[in-house]
C-alpha cells in the first residue's frame, strides 16, 4: 500500500511539474512570509462574460497582482506583507460606490437596456485608490434578447 502511495504522489508531483507553472506562478507570494520590495500592485479587469450578458446579467471577472484581496481595513493593515486592499466599484459615474474584498466575481443585476460603464478600483486598507480600470459593454434590450 505504501509503494501505491509513494506513486502516486510522485505521479501528482510530476504532473505539477509537467504543467510548468508552480503554486506561487498561480497563488504568488506565501501569505506567511513577508515580501521584500514588493513590486506595485497591479489590477487585470476582463471584458463581462458574453453569455450572461446576453441574459442581462453582467459577471466580470478580475485578479489582482501583488496586492491579496482581502476583508481587512484600516491604518493598521497598511504594514502587512504581502500586501492586502480591497476594489471600489462605481456603476455609470454615479456619485457614490461600494467596496469588495471578496476577491470574486462581479455580479450586476437589474441594469436597464443600453450602454454602461463599471469603474473597478484597487484600494489599500484606508481606502486610497491605487490603480482603477473601467468596462464599458451594452446590456441587450430584453425584447431583442426574447426574439433571439
Amino acid at each position: 500500500m505504501l509503494k501505491g502511495i509513494l506513486a502516486m504522489a510522485a505521479s501528482t508531483i510530476v504532473a505539477g511539474a509537467a504543467s510548468g507553472q508552480s503554486a506561487k506562478d498561480i497563488r504568488g507570494p506565501s501569505p506567511l512570509v513577508a515580501v521584500e520590495n514588493e513590486a506595485p500592485p497591479r489590477l487585470v479587469v476582463d471584458s463581462p462574460l458574453p453569455e450572461q450578458l446576453a441574459m442581462g446579467w453582467v459577471f466580470i471577472q478580475y485578479r489582482t497582482e501583488n496586492m491579496r484581496i482581502v476583508p481587512v481595513f484600516g491604518p493598521g493593515a497598511l504594514d502587512v506583507s504581502p500586501r492586502i486592499g480591497h476594489i471600489h466599484v462605481t456603476v455609470d459615474d454615479a456619485p457614490w460606490h461600494w467596496a469588495d474584498a471578496s476577491g470574486e466575481t462581479l455580479v450586476l443585476v437589474g441594469l436597464p437596456p443600453g450602454p454602461h460603464k463599471v469603474l473597478i478600483a484597487l484600494a489599500d486598507p484606508t481606502h486610497k485608490v491605487i490603480t482603477s480600470q473601467a468596462v464599458s459593454f451594452v446590456v441587450p434590450d430584453p425584447q431583442s434578447r426574447d426574439r433571439q
